[in-house]
Order: structure tokens, then sequence, then C-alpha cells
């Protein structure tokens, strides 16, 4: 969990939260607490589950008895008081999105309250050099409205205006600029549309020290002419979009998942919020399945309020539903707002490359860091290919890195690959499809000779892909070219000494080949022999008996006792006779 600091609440919810955060840390029930400090349990309850703010004796009282100094805590409260003090001095304010359970992105929040200066502050204030344009983007999901609406909600004071826009289309700006227009000059309702955004264009251009949110931009184009003609005040953008903001501003924040606290907090939050002992069993489990990523967390959150399971139970659920749960909101909550609704929208606007839901498919099997960008250069026209990883590193889904290698957040791999007959980039056909070409892709680049010195390097960058890959297929996703790919690899990993890996490759290449190819097959028959030889190198001399044996008995019945690799078998027996001190056994095959 983030440390207990009382310096860092400035809002009535940071207050509530870190004191929420106190009674849990200190593992107090209410009515034990409530005791120890004198107050009833009807205060305590108010002070840990709602957004009130405790008179300062009673704050006092609740933090003395769970050990703390109350004067920073009294210090924090005054702070609080005197920030909505001066909020309420502020203009016009519209801010219809703020999370009441933000968390954590102390270093998102400095870069903004960096890059949009206080009026009068030291550096570049809005209104006294022209307008400043902040940018932040991000994966949907990430956060990027809530980091914003935060912010904003923060900096009211600063502002003679706070006004939100839903810009993801052209329509939806000209009507925000409408609704501000109203805002600023209620005579003005009833004109017509057109009328109210020119007024207030012009009332952004004629004062300074305003902020305008504009929320999911989906084209820098769509916002370029409005920022042109309000040459002062300040912007505020959310995109999916990563590129394209060089025409507009320098000020630019990637905005990434949550830290590992900061998760494990929100989710805390949501869960135990009028529900202090709630089960959080599993809670860390979850937050780092969910790979951190803020709307999953509250979406499982959400979830698990609603339906009183704990985190550990989310996770039986998410491994065996996972089409349901990533697309499945709590009651009340907004059911476009979930992770596959999301990431629904954004394929949906790359409808027009051809290519980038199934390079995106493909890549879900491959581990999530440190793919490649070569392996995909088979996969189809060069010019597609890379057409289609351009955009979608345009639109955040996946990360192109200064070494030409691609990275996605394993949730999206997740998504990616899990059927869904109502997502029409998630087909089952669609899928089985991306995962053959994957298997191929990858037996297509892997060295020919796994004992080549020279080759080793591409071996190491390829592994974690190869065994991603396998992690996720089962026994009826086998093919040839997928035992091909593992006994190549266990190959690699035997001479290496990985031999504990090795077996796991070449466990996983017998199971394959005896699926794809049958029991009696030349291969299957060379895949059990090189799993016992692993076997006999681990010291497990009993299976890898067991298997020299099947496999001699094998070779004898289908290709006669005197073909070559009949009398391979027959050695191999004997030397594991041999390395279990059974010579009694060993020494006739060695005469045979």
């Amino acid at each position: 969990m983030s440390a207990i600091d009382p310096r860092k609440i400035h809002t009535r919810h940071d207050l509530t939260q870190q004191l929420a955060q106190l009674f849990r840390d200190g593992g107090w029930s209410i009515h034990r607490l409530a005791g120890k400090a004198g107050l009833s349990t009807a205060t305590v309850q108010a002070i840990l589950k709602d957004d009130a703010l405790p008179q300062a004796k009673t704050l006092s009282a609740f933090v003395r008895a769970c050990g703390q100094d109350p004067a920073p805590w009294v210090q924090a409260r005054g702070r609080v008081v005197r920030s909505e003090q001066q909020a309420k001095q502020a203009g016009p304010v519209y801010l219809p999105y703020r999370s009441a359970t933000f968390v954590g992105r102390g270093q998102a929040l400095a870069r903004l309250t960096a890059a949009l200066p206080a009026p009068g502050a030291a550096g570049k204030a809005a209104g006294a050099g022209g307008v400043v344009v902040q940018a932040v983007h991000g994966l949907g999901g990430i956060g990027k409205s809530a980091l914003v609406a935060h912010w904003a909600a923060t900096h009211l004071a600063e502002h003679t205006l706070t006004w939100w826009i839903t810009a993801e289309t052209p329509a939806g700006i000209e009507q925000g600029l409408a609704d501000l227009a109203v805002a600023v000059m209620p005579e003005l309702a009833g004109q017509p549309l057109e009328a109210l955004t020119a007024q207030a264009v012009r009332w952004l251009a004629g004062h300074t020290t305003w902020l305008l949110i504009l929320d999911n931009v989906t084209a820098p184009a769509h916002i370029q002419p409005l920022l042109a003609r309000a040459p002062t005040g300040r912007f505020l953008i959310t995109s999916r979009l990563a590129t394209g903001w060089h025409q507009i501003t320098s000020a630019v924040v990637r905005l990434d998942v949550l830290e590992e606290d900061e998760a494990l907090g929100l989710l805390t939050t949501i869960v135990t919020m009028a529900r202090p002992g709630a089960s959080l069993l599993g809670a860390a489990r979850l937050c780092a399945e969910l790979g951190y990523l803020p709307l999953a967390i509250e979406q499982a959150g959400a979830y698990l309020h609603q339906s009183g399971l704990a985190p550990l139970a989310y996770l039986d659920l998410l491994a065996g539903n996972p089409a349901v749960i990533y697309d499945q909101a709590a009651e009340g909550a907004d059911a476009e707002r979930t992770i596959a609704r999301i990431w629904r929208a954004t394929l949906d606007r790359l409808s027009d490359t051809p290519l980038a839901g199934q390079v995106l498919r493909i890549l879900s099997w491959y581990a999530s860091e440190a793919i490649p960008r070569t392996l995909l250069e088979e996969m189809g026209e060069p010019v597609l290919v890379q057409q289609a990883i351009g955009r979608l590193a345009a639109y955040n889904m996946i990360t192109v890195a200064d070494d030409d290698t691609l990275s996605l957040h394993h949730l999206v791999q997740a998504v990616a690959r899990t059927p869904d007959p109502g997502d029409p980039h998630r087909a089952e056909a669609d899928i089985q499809a991306a995962q053959n070409q994957a298997i191929r892709l990858l037996d297509d680049a892997i060295p020919a000779n796994p004992k080549e010195p020279a080759d080793w390097p591409q071996w190491r960058i390829l592994l974690p892909h190869i065994t991603a890959l396998a992690g996720h297929l089962d026994i009826t996703d086998a093919t040839d070219v997928l035992a091909h790919l593992l006994n190549e690899s266990g190959l690699f990993l035997r001479d290496q000494g990985a031999i504990t890996r090795a077996i796991s490759h070449f466990q996983r290449t017998h199971a394959a080949s005896t699926q794809s190819l049958g029991a009696d097959h030349p291969s299957t028959l060379t895949s059990r022999n090189n799993l016992a030889y692993a076997y006999q190198t681990a010291g497990d001399l009993e299976r890898a008996i067991l298997l020299f044996e099947h496999n001699l008995a094998d070779r004898e019945r289908i290709l006669g006792t005197d073909h070559p690799s009949t009398l391979t078998s027959r050695n191999n027996l004997a030397s594991a006779y041999e390395s279990a001190g059974d010579l009694k056994r060993a020494i006739p095959l060695f005469e045979h």
C-alpha cells in the first residue's frame, strides 16, 4: 500500500483515503477504534466511508487512537478547508468526470503542475505568453481522464473557468463549446449551435487564466482550429493517440499503469467501501493478473463490492470465463466502460488498416515485452505490416521500443486471444488463425542448429516467446509445426544446461507430436527419446528407463530389430541401465 503521509492530503477525498488506510493498516474494527478514540461508531463509519470533513477535535481523536501525531493531520484538514474556500471563488466549473477512488499518480500530477504553472508563478503562465497546451495520452483504460479531472479539481482556484468537453468528434467539440457559451453568457440560451460555438470561441479569446479540458481527442486536426482561435488560456487534452501532437505542443505525458501499491490501494478502497471487513484474500494476485491497469481494477473492484466475493474467487471466474468477465460491468456502472469494449472501440477505429487486428492477435500469443519486430516480416506485404504496427502504436495498443522490439500490456494480450462472438475483432476462427500464424512465424525464425554458438543470441531472444506461446496452448492446439518448435528449443535448453526447462519443452513436444502425428510416427518416437534422455541427464533414471523401454519396444515393432533407429534405442536403454547400476540388464543389450 502507499505510505501514509498527511502532507499529501489536498482534498476531502485524499483525507478519507488516508484515514481509511490508517484504519486498515492497524487491523482495527469499527467498535474497537470507536472505543479507544472516545467516538461513536456512527462517527467512525462516517469518517471511513464518506468524504465528510471531520471536526479538528474528532480528527485528532481518531488519528491519536491509531498511534499518530494529530498535528500534521489537523494541518492537512486546514489545507482542505482553504482549498475549498478558494474553489468557491473560482469561475464556472463543469467537471462531469471525477473518480471518487483516485489514487497515486504523484509524478504525473507533478508534471501537469510544472507544465501548467499557476498564474504569477515562475515560468510561463496561461495568459502571460500565449496559450499553454498539455496532452496526456495512453492505452484505453489507463486512467487519463481520471488523472486530468483530479488535477483540474485541485486547481480550480487558479482558473476563471474550468470546462470539460468530450472531444471524441468535431460535433462533440461544437456542442461542448455551445454549452460553455451558455454557462458564461446565459442570455444566449436558445441561439443556434453555430452561433453559440462562435460566441464561446470569442469569449475564450478575450479572457485569460481559463482551463479547457478536451477529453478523448481522436485526431489532433479536430482541435487545431480551436487552438488557433483561442490564443490565451490553457488546454488540457487526453487521447489514446500517441502521435501527431508535435504540431500542437511539445508538452506530452504518456501515462502508464499504476504502481503495485497504488493498484492494491485502488482495489482495496472500492471493495471495502461501506464494507470495511470485506475479504481481500488474493487482492495482490488479482492486481498483478490485471496488470495494474486502472480500469480493469475498477471493473473488478466494483464486481467484488457488488457480489461480496473475495479477489481469489474473482481470479477463478477470470480463469474459467474470461470473455464474460472482461466484458462485464457491475450493476449501475457504465456498460461501455469495460476493458473489452474500450479496446474494441479502438480497433473499430483501425478497421481501415486490414492487418491491425491480425497483428495484435498474433502478438497476443508471445511474451508481453521485447518481441522482435522482424518476427512479423513474413506475415504479409511489408508495407501493410509496418502500417499496422505503426497505427497500433499510434493508439497505444502496442509500444515500439528504441531497439525496434514491440511490447504490449499483458491484459491486452489476454483479451485479444479470448474468443467472443459479440466482438468482431475476436472471432474464434480469427484467433485460431492468429495462433497458428504465431507458431509458424516463430518456427521460421529459430536457427537451424541449436548447437551453433553464433546462433545462441538469437535463441535467447526468441525463447521467452516460445515459452509464453507454449504456456497459452493445450493439447488440442498441437500441430507438427509446434512440435518442431518445442523440440528444437528443448535441444537448445538441454545443451545450455537448463535441463528443467528443457524437460518442460520436451514434454510438450511429445504431447504435440502424439496429438498431431500419432503415437507411432518417427518424430513422436524421437520426441520420446529426447524426453527420456533429458530425464536421464537430470538424474531421474526411473522415468528415463520407462520411456527408453517403451521406445525400444515400439521401434522393434514398427521398424524391426535391425533398423538403425532400433539399434540406437537399444543402446540408449543399455546406457540408462548402466547409469542406474543395473549391469545385469545393461550388458546383454550392449552385446546384442
